[in-house]
């Protein structure tokens, strides 16, 4: 990440709260704690990651861990106190650089490394982060993470780490913020010898001491903070090579021996997600660092180069079909949506977890494109608006900014929905693949605001979508198009909606498609019929005022 770059992201950041306040106002209460997490403070602001070099051992026995984390950074202002991020119960233990002791203070969750001098201008430093502790223990993996302690069907110890939203720092030392993603890093974990320990990346190097293993992992592409994850258990491994659109990409599968065989037949739809989305999305992002799947203990998530999986060998989410068109048992849920993120999330990164949006409302949306490849354009349809249903419309999509707030769980299905919109609005399958693929290209392994992607995607749709964004992103309320016909003249406009809201629509009269252009004014225009039908590809409300 250069060093223009990073100044960029910083000014972007201290200009979206002016842009993109939600419509709707969250009335949460926020702490200073919430602002040290969330912001890009200036302990921050002034050094740039390059590398971790992250060393783990874990003791399944006492749910503890102790290692060290050295942080590589270029100096990009003069600066003398450093921010990094740890969640009680764990601690730091010790900081050095060149071999000495720095001090630290620490304020919460946030530690403060103090130099004696200013670092030097565009130099490239370290530190060494040294810690230990019992990390929280994950409640309901993986929307109230930390680490899983859990044993398989034969008693043996089966671990693993999940964080996004509670921040990486609930395991480990680093700089826990999205917007700086770090070039690339190492992952050594050590483990007792009778188990197997499975990060991101490829397998570098394997040590075994008389009790323990050490598993060493690199990941050689830039990667998010909560991406990084560290998974334990008696896995065995198998593999395949997929020829993609880059050439030959490895696909690992670490999973419980006992589970081998049904692991074999389930991940068929590994292969078939990574040919549909190719299609649709690009090259897979990661081809450096392998694709691969690892079964967890809990549901799973999208860790990059290392998507977990535990959906225990079903079709559909845990067996049922979220959209309840029996298009969701077509696919395994966990494989093609936490897959779908390698280019929602893990390519294309949001900054501030505010504009989440960016990585589930696209991944979900994914799915049905998923389904669209394979089953063709009208299942996929029936999919996504049968998803509608899931949508609560409780608060805005995009969340308060700096403050690490996440907006609603809309950022899923209704997030799918406003996008599978904007296929209809540009009205040209090829080129809305265009602008998909066009859109990962742009964005390859960069962190964004909400407002650089609405831009490009006005841009390349072709419309001035700022109403549009604000709607579906920014308000609750879902837009009405109020309608009378009287003999063949049909009045219309829209209501329920923001300032200047004047999506076109798709109607149809006596089998004829037309695009109106409704606004907050009535229109009217003549029909070859008396009777109209709304496409359903569109999230509205209609109201037939003659009714």
């Amino acid at each position: 990440m250069n060093r223009k770059f990073v100044i960029l992201l910083v000014w972007l950041l201290g200009t979206i709260g002016n842009y993109a306040q939600p419509i709707s106002q969250n009335i949460t209460k926020y702490t200073h704690q919430d602002s040290l997490r969330g912001s890009i403070t200036p302990e921050r602001s002034w050094w740039d990651l390059t590398f971790y070099d992250l060393e783990v051992t874990v003791d399944p026995t006492t749910k503890t861990i102790v290692g060290q984390n050295t942080i590589q950074y270029t100096v990009l202002n003069q600066h003398n106190r450093l921010q990094i991020d740890l969640q009680p119960p764990m601690r730091i233990t010790n900081v050095t650089q060149n071999d000495k002791p720095l001090k630290l203070i620490s304020d919460g969750n946030a530690h403060f490394i103090e130099f004696k001098t200013p670092q030097k201008l565009h130099s490239t430093q370290q530190i060494t982060v040294q810690f230990e502790g019992q990390p929280k223990e994950a409640v309901n993996a993986p929307w109230d993470g930390g680490f899983s302690w859990k044993k398989d069907r034969n008693g043996t110890d089966f671990v693993a780490t999940s964080c996004q939203g509670l921040g990486a720092s609930v395991w480990w030392p680093n700089k826990d913020h999205m917007y700086d993603e770090v070039d690339s890093m190492q992952i050594k974990v050590t483990v007792p010898k009778h188990l197997m320990a499975v990060a991101n990346g490829r397998l570098k190097k394997t040590t075994k001491s008389q009790n323990n293993t050490s598993y060493t992992w690199f990941v050689s592409n830039p990667i998010n903070n909560y991406g990084v994850n560290v998974n334990i258990g008696d896995y065995v491994n198998f593999s395949e090579i997929y020829q993609g659109e880059k050439g030959a990409l490895d696909m690992d599968y670490y999973v419980l021996k006992h589970h081998l065989e049904k692991a074999k037949k389930q991940f068929s739809d590994a292969p078939k997600m990574m040919k549909a989305f190719e299609h649709w999305f690009g090259p897979y992002p990661f081809y450096e660092d392998s694709f691969k799947l690892v079964e967890v203990p809990y549901l799973g998530m999208e860790h990059q180069s290392s998507v977990t999986y535990g959906n225990q060998f079903k079709k559909g989410y845990l067996g049922r079909d979220l959209s309840g068109t029996g298009w969701g048992l077509k696919f395994d849920f966990i494989i093609i949506h936490e897959a779908g993120h390698e280019w929602f999330a893990n390519n294309i990164t949001n900054i501030d977890i505010a504009d989440m949006w960016i990585h589930e409302g696209f991944t979900a949306y994914a799915e049905n494109l998923f389904l669209d490849y394979y089953y063709g354009k009208k299942a996929s349809a029936e999919y996504v608006i049968g998803t509608r249903k899931r949508i609560q419309n409780d608060r805005p999509i995009i969340g308060d900014y700096n403050v690490n707030s996440e907006g609603s769980s809309d950022m899923y299905y209704k997030g799918a929905n406003m996008i599978h919109m904007l296929r209809q609005l540009t009205n040209d399958d090829e080129k809305w693949r265009f602008i998909l693929r066009e859109m990962n290209e742009k964005f390859y392994h960069q962190t964004v605001t909400s407002q650089q992607i609405e831009t490009y995607l006005s841009n390349a749709v072709g419309i001035e979508l700022n109403s549009f964004f604000n709607q579906y992103l920014r308000d609750v309320r879902i837009p009405v198009f109020e309608y009378k016909i009287d003999q063949k003249e049909l009045k219309f406009r829209w209501s329920n909606v923001t300032n200047g809201f004047n999506m076109p629509l798709e109607i149809k009269s006596n089998g004829e498609s037309i695009r109106l252009y409704p606004t907050e004014t009535w229109q009217t225009t003549t029909l070859n019929s008396s009777q109209i039908s709304i496409d359903e590809d569109y999230y509205i409300t209609a109201k037939n005022l003659n009714q």
